[in-house]
């Protein structure tokens, strides 16, 4: 499944203001110190270890800002697999710009691939069983459309981008609500026909509510795997059930095997280690 692109504007946006964090006011003055203006030079993106490719676009964005006379070719997309040593694309340009680009560039590929990597993992670990793996909310502020691009490249479901993507009641919502039943009835009557409406219960009776008051979605806060077994017994179907809550590699596949249809991870976006890909001398 190819790799949604990010909107161009957030690209731009986030890259500008890396490049500026990173040169202060005065730019890259080892660069400046000890390159003359008019050299070039050749380099390669390679990576030192085995996994999920991601972060192609915002590191050409670090460079072809630097300069955008830069060229580049590209071996290895967005969410193809990568061994130690592979060419990952090769840049040609400006000595000074590409030397100022470098760390930007290595540094979104490395965050990029690494949750790519880490969600295609968790992918693997639930193979066969039907469940699909989902992102959270909880990613870096600034950073979201990166890191869900990376989960969609390790083969992670798309859940809410943010607050305006879907209806999703949680605790404190039904608190003030006076009721998951409540709450639901509330949200049905004031969203419109394309809004999905979702909510998060703890309880079994929860769910049942839920159901009863029309929700279409349920996330199951961190249900024992004998609760989830019997939330989708008692589902029939009528919803999409969403595990959520004590999910890591190791229970991950129990979860699936009860028989939910997606199982969230906010772990695939605030805990993936960084991948190590590097820019070499060509």
């Amino acid at each position: 499944m190819p790799v949604n692109p990010i909107p161009r504007h957030i690209l731009k946006d986030a890259v500008t203001r890396a490049l500026a964090e990173d040169q202060g006011g005065r730019g890259d003055i080892t660069a400046l110190a000890c390159i003359p203006a008019t050299a070039t030079a050749k380099f390669y993106f390679a990576a030192r270890e085995k996994g999920v490719l991601c972060g192609i676009e915002p590191a050409l964005e670090a460079i072809w800002q630097m300069d955008p006379d830069a060229g580049v070719s590209v071996q290895i997309e967005d969410g193809e697999p990568v061994a130690r040593g592979d060419l990952i694309a090769s840049v040609q340009g400006n000595a000074r710009a590409l030397l100022a680009a470098e760390r930007i560039a290595l540094n979104f590929l490395g965050r990029m691939s690494g949750i790519a990597t880490f969600t295609r993992r968790y992918v693997d670990a639930v193979a066969g069983t039907g469940a699909q793996i989902a992102h959270t909310r909880k990613t870096t502020p600034g950073m979201r459309a990166f890191e869900l691009q990376a989960v969609q490249a390790g083969g992670g479901a798309l859940h809410r981008f943010g607050l305006d993507d879907a209806i999703l009641i949680k605790d404190n919502h039904v608190a003030v609500c006076g009721g998951v039943a409540q709450a639901v009835k509330a949200a049905k009557s004031n969203a419109g026909h394309m809004t999905r409406i979702a909510v998060e219960v703890d309880r079994l009776d929860q769910l049942d509510a839920a159901i009863e008051a029309g929700a279409e979605s349920v996330l199951l806060d961190n249900f024992s795997l004998e609760d989830l077994r019997s939330a989708v017994s008692r589902a029939k179907g009528k919803v999409t059930l969403e595990a959520s809550g004590g999910v890591n590699l190791e229970t991950v596949h129990g979860i699936a095997e009860t028989g939910v249809d997606v199982i969230s991870v906010g772990a695939l976006t605030h805990s993936a280690p960084n991948f190590d890909i590097g820019l070499d001398d060509a």
